[in-house]
């Protein structure tokens, strides 16, 4: 971790409240909608001051963010984010690492291993689907991923632009979602082998979206209880799409055990119900994540 003097973490926690600042978003690198130049160009034009790009397993789009930045001369601080893709007790969690060194080594190598597990999830979905009726899904959800991490998200495209399905929800509800005839148990790493990585990497591991993973309250806590025994640094507790009470549920969790906080749109391509910088304030009593990293910002 980045350490820093008492006076700039204070610079920065005094100018941080009159920042628009974003940490989760993603390019078609993975399963976003936009190049990276165009994410940077909207985030130019929400005026957002700091974005964290954090595309699934893979960190390709930060250096076209960066360079595109630099020859824009745009007012954006780029922050190298990834989020990683781990297996809990069933359930796939996202941990999302920020402020992340790109040229770590073991970085990379947990990130080749997690594409392998990508393409082998992938074939396996792209098998079920044919049996299904829905032949050569798997090559044209790969054509549409590109160099990008190929994703489900690849797969529900394909199908709603066929026709099949009247929604991309609905390819996961009937085909691809957890308990569904093309589902496919994914194999990756654990929170603890992310988390670790993470840190060897000088970032800060966060959840990603904890109220999304339709635990109930008590395995929820449980995921904390791991994280934090894990050496996780924080959650995500402010999403553009969250009723009050389920801030301040993440907040009181945060207090509770120590953790900082995060926030972020999760950006994948405009829509209007979610967009870049949207209703992302940190509350008032949280420890926000970039404490933790403030020296390189400032």
């Amino acid at each position: 971790m980045n350490l820093m003097s008492t006076a700039v973490l204070d610079d920065f926690a005094n100018l941080a409240p009159s920042l628009r600042i974003d940490l989760h978003s993603h390019t078609n690198c993975s399963d976003g909608g936009l190049s990276p130049e165009e994410l940077i160009d909207r985030a130019s034009n929400f005026q957002i001051d700091i974005l964290a790009i954090t595309d699934h397993d893979t960190v390709a789009g930060l250096d076209i963010a960066s360079q595109y930045i630099t020859e824009k001369n745009l007012p954006i601080k780029l922050i190298n984010g990834i989020e990683i893709s781990t297996v809990w007790q069933g359930f796939e969690i996202h941990i999302v690492g920020l402020n992340i060194d790109l040229k770590n080594k073991q970085l990379h190598q947990l990130i080749e291993l997690q594409q392998e597990a990508r393409e082998t999830r992938a074939v396996a979905i792209g098998d079920k689907l044919a049996s299904c009726g829905f032949p050569d899904v798997y090559q044209k959800a790969k054509d549409l991923a590109g160099t990008g991490s190929i994703t489900r998200a690849h797969f529900a495209k394909i199908l709603f632009q066929q026709g099949h399905v009247s929604s991309l929800q609905k390819v996961f509800d009937k085909y691809i979602g957890k308990g569904q005839r093309a589902y496919v148990k994914p194999n990756w790493c654990s929170i603890k082998q992310a988390v670790e990585v993470i840190h060897a990497a000088g970032g800060s591991a966060v959840i990603a979206h904890p109220i999304r993973y339709d635990l109930s309250g008590k395995w929820l806590r449980r995921l904390i209880v791991q994280f934090k025994e894990d050496s996780g640094d924080a959650l995500e507790v402010v999403l553009p799409q969250m009723a009050p009470q389920q801030r301040d549920l993440m907040l009181n969790y945060c207090l509770e055990y120590g953790l900082h906080a995060s926030m972020g749109s999760d950006f994948h391509y405009p829509s209007k119900w979610s967009d870049l910088g949207r209703n992302l304030r940190m509350p008032e009593r949280a420890t926000p994540v970039w404490h933790l990293w403030a020296e390189s910002i400032n």
